[in-house]
């Protein structure tokens, strides 16, 4: 980076964290590092506080309430919001939907459901994968068929997060089963309170509703609710898939949870000692800390490569797999050294069965987004040529 460019950033990231520290409510902070579960009018409060400051949706344009910020911009500021305890974003949104509706959307689209997005008046929730259409999400079996100006939708999606939260789903449906897997596909907006829609949860490994099962009856939408051409909607799902990708790493967090997990392992057990005197534990720290600096540094390469106008090939596959696996690796340190210490809960920090219910909860990260076993063929296939 040249001189210029780095105070730049300097400065950035000082008036990003000026902000947190009087923006952020010191109950949400306190909730977020304490790894408690987040009920939606969290998410929406501190929505709601960035769209005021105007850094919602940073990606954006100007245009379109964005801030004109370049992707390594964008990388700071969220980054310094992970590691003041700022609750997460959500993508389904501003980062994945409204990048799609800005490239593929009619005007009266974008001129509705972007200013909703900003005002979170919108929730949204993904409807991709199905029973028998996860990681081959081309042979989704859900059908939508043309009666007049309307599509009239029957089939199920699983696994789809916080659809009971949700007030619209984007959602990929077959409408025409002629076509090869990967055509007669559309991509369509859904308003949940729809006649034939109904919601059912999925329990998590840690017990909690997150997910769930949705399915439709006779779900009669306006075709004015299709994005892009009828048929084409496999497009608009490559796209989002992969601005989903980019962001599966989630870098802040995990040097959130490393700096958590140093401090958890200083502090003494029973017997006054830490997990720090653990030689094969401290490798470990040290391990997953190298591990994740290099993850950084090679996902700041690639913002570089894509601010200087080179296109991104299979790279967000390979940062899905490592990030997740960082995050998994994380989280199982943080349980095994919150079980090494005293029996009392220490002040400021996250209770042992807290971080185990992270534990359990984030087994999932290497399987939404397309499976680690996925992304490894595709690899393979289009980098390896294999």
């Amino acid at each position: 980076m040249h001189a210029h460019d780095l105070e730049a950033e300097h400065a950035l990231r000082a008036e990003v964290r000026a902000f947190l520290r009087t923006a952020l409510p010191p109950a949400l902070r306190a909730k977020v590092l304490a790894h408690e579960p987040l009920a939606k009018a969290d998410y929406v409060a501190w929505q709601t506080i960035l769209n005021a400051r105007g850094w919602l949706a940073p990606s954006w344009p100007v245009a379109r309430g964005g801030t004109g910020w370049t992707p390594r911009q964008v990388y700071v500021f969220e980054e310094e919001c992970w590691l003041a305890g700022a609750p997460e974003v959500f993508a389904f949104g501003p980062k994945m939907l409204a990048p799609v509706l800005m490239q593929h959307g009619t005007p009266a689209q974008q001129d509705f459901y972007l200013p909703r997005i900003l005002a979170s008046a919108d929730w949204w929730c993904q409807g991709y994968s199905e029973p028998g259409a996860g990681s081959d999400l081309a042979s989704l079996r859900t059908r939508g068929r043309v009666e007049g100006d309307s599509l009239i939708i029957d089939g199920q999606k699983t696994w789809t997060t916080f659809a009971h939260w949700a007030n619209r789903m984007f959602c990929l449906v077959r409408t025409d089963p002629q076509a090869k897997p990967q055509e007669g596909i559309s991509f369509v907006l859904l308003d949940m309170d729809t006649p034939g829609i109904t919601v059912r949860p999925l329990i998590l490994l840690d017990g909690a509703h997150e997910v769930n099962e949705v399915f439709f009856d006779q779900v009669r939408v306006p075709l004015t609710n299709v994005v892009g051409p009828l048929n084409h909607g496999w497009t608009c799902a490559k796209a989002l898939l992969g601005h989903e990708r980019f962001n599966a790493g989630k870098i802040g967090r995990s040097l959130r949870e490393l700096r958590l997990l140093k401090r958890l392992a200083a502090q003494p057990d029973a017997r006054g000692r830490s997990m720090l005197h653990d030689a094969r534990f401290a490798e470990r720290i040290a391990s997953a800390e190298v591990d994740l600096l290099a993850l950084e540094q090679t996902t700041l390469r690639l913002i570089a490569a894509a601010q200087a106008g080179a296109s991104i090939g299979v790279e967000p596959s390979i940062l899905k797999i490592r990030g997740t696996e960082i995050a998994q690796q994380l989280s199982l340190l943080l349980v095994q050294a919150s079980d090494a210490v005293a029996s009392t809960h220490v002040e400021g920090l996250p209770t042992p069965m807290a971080l185990v219910r992270q534990y359990l909860n984030w087994r999932k990260l290497s399987i939404y987004g397309g499976s680690n076993e996925v992304q490894r063929n595709i690899i393979a296939k289009f980098a390896l040529g294999l």
